[in-house]
């Protein structure tokens, strides 16, 4: 499985701090216990927040506001991006409603969708078949710039080349 490395700006990933790294998610009552904890606000009973899939597979999730580099403790990852819960009225059901492998730290490929699923497949929690928001991200030939692609549109906002049609972001290492 592919394991992705930060990409982001140093500056951000100076302030990760181990007590500041992402809570480990195995069932819907640690979304429940870490929102209560937390103060999450809940929008019609949900709340998006940041996550990565650790190296070791594991779910951790942070405040939406928080870097990805953050939730991981500076560590690579196998997907990161933001995942949306929907807490039920019951108090004990969750279900993941949204989920996108939006990462601009860490870049992760659609393809990442395997190592969510899998985390995900043993908390016992409802969710998507898929990425419910499927980013592209390319490393620009001619400036070098970190691009995220949008509409199908595969020109660099910052020098106009062309990206490349293949993901370059990172090397294709295996754990």
């Amino acid at each position: 499985m592919q394991i992705y490395r930060y990409v982001g700006p140093k500056p951000i990933a100076d302030r990760v701090r181990p007590e500041l790294t992402g809570v480990a998610i195995r069932s819907a009552k640690d979304v429940r216990v870490w929102v209560r904890d937390t103060s999450q606000e809940l929008s019609a009973g949900c709340v998006t927040v940041a996550f990565v899939v650790n190296a070791d597979g594991v779910l951790l999730v942070a405040d939406r506001r928080s870097e990805h580099v953050i939730c991981a403790g500076g560590q690579p990852v196998r997907s990161a991006g933001e995942i949306t819960f929907e807490l039920g009225q019951s108090g004990e059901e969750v279900e993941v409603i949204e989920v996108s492998n939006q990462s601009t730290g860490y870049c992760p490929e659609p393809e990442s969708w395997s190592a969510v699923a899998e985390a995900l497949s043993g908390t016992g929690l409802l969710a998507p078949d898929g990425f419910t928001f499927a980013c592209e991200f390319r490393k620009c030939v001619g400036c070098g710039s970190l691009i995220l692609v949008k509409h199908g549109v595969f020109e660099c906002g910052e020098c106009g080349a062309k990206l490349p049609a293949a993901y370059n972001v990172q090397s294709t290492s295996q754990p």
